[in-house]
């Protein structure tokens, strides 16, 4: 990457430190997985515990490869099915990590489910998910430029020690799955909870994230070809916080219910080119994305790796009339 671009990042930056001493500073925490449809639950809460299997997967992102300190995320997610009072309930676990320059992330969340079958011909599944969002800044390693006659080498409104903060999250949703198709919709981040970082020594200078509220919709299909043993699977996940709109669409293919390739579109941000494969009871997916903005000329691209996991579960209803046997009573 060369120095201008660089110069202009670090700048940005910087920008937006300056903003956070006068007032709250927005921000988007949740990550865009091109393979967004092998975790609905890091968007949905809903979408946990939709078959009867312990689920374990985990997704990783290295964003805009080339980029010093581009964002690097790693999500991973554990749901499972179980019966209480005659009902049926999914609860799971969430973990997101996420590194972009001198920021961190981590968001944590204890999901629970209500699961109705046999509604309208499908199932429907409504889900909540509270957890804790925290949040750091390397101010120790904050390099200002001081060799023009522009800037002077240092600024109050920059931390220049590590703060941190953390507050309260909260997500709900819907999620519907039928024989032919699936879709969810959910609001995360709902109370847009305020994240105040500081510092443990000195909590009267401090700086101010508001999580934004945000809106998602998804779905997709598995549609199989007649006399073949291919099936197609499209999708699409739509997200806004209201002032911030993106949207992506997926066309992949699924050969002998085993190996997976497709292509997907994010609009006006990149195209991407993924594989995947699924063997008893493991799957695991690659994708690869080209970025469609300016950032193509300092990155060669996007890199994501799915490792999912699961282990079926005995949920049948248990014999309440037990006896023994007539022969050894």
């Amino acid at each position: 990457m060369n120095k201008a671009i660089k110069y202009i990042l670090r700048i940005t930056a910087l920008t937006i430190l300056v903003m956070l001493n006068a007032t709250t500073a927005k921000s988007q925490i949740d990550a865009q997985y091109s393979q967004y449809w092998a975790i609905p639950g890091y968007y949905n809460p809903a979408a946990i515990g939709r078959t009867d299997f312990i689920d374990i997967h985990a997704i990783g992102r290295l964003q805009w490869v080339g980029i010093d300190n581009a964002p690097q995320g790693l999500t991973a997610q554990a749901d499972m099915p179980f019966k209480f009072l005659d009902k049926r309930f999914a609860t799971g676990l969430a973990l997101h990590q996420e590194s972009a320059g001198l920021f961190s992330t981590l968001n944590i969340g204890v999901q629970l489910a209500f699961i109705k079958q046999n509604f309208f011909k499908g199932q429907l599944q409504i889900g909540i998910q509270a957890g804790i969002i925290n949040q750091t800044f390397k101010g120790s390693e904050v390099i200002l430029p001081g060799d023009d006659d522009y800037h002077e080498g240092t600024d109050d409104a920059i931390p220049t020690n590590d703060i941190a903060g953390s507050s309260l999250d909260l997500n709900i949703g819907a999620f519907y799955t039928h024989k032919w198709f699936w879709t969810g919709i959910s609001i995360m981040h709902i109370t847009s909870p305020k994240i105040t970082l500081s510092q443990e020594s000195n909590t009267e200078q401090y700086y101010e994230f508001a999580t934004d509220r945000t809106f998602y919709l998804m779905g997709g299909s598995n549609i199989p070809i007649k006399n073949t043993l291919i099936e197609l699977q499209p999708s699409f996940l739509i997200k806004t916080d209201t002032n911030f709109f993106t949207g992506e669409l997926t066309a992949r293919a699924r050969y002998k219910k085993f190996i997976t390739g497709g292509l997907s579109y994010r609009w006006k941000d990149a195209v991407s080119i993924m594989v995947g494969a699924e063997f008893k009871n493991i799957s695991v997916g690659y994708s690869y994305d080209y970025p469609l903005s300016n950032v193509s000329k300092g990155t060669s691209g996007s890199h994501e790796i799915f490792v999912g996991y699961k282990v079926k579960l005995d949920l049948r209803e248990k014999n309440k009339n037990k006896h023994k046997s007539i022969r050894i009573m």
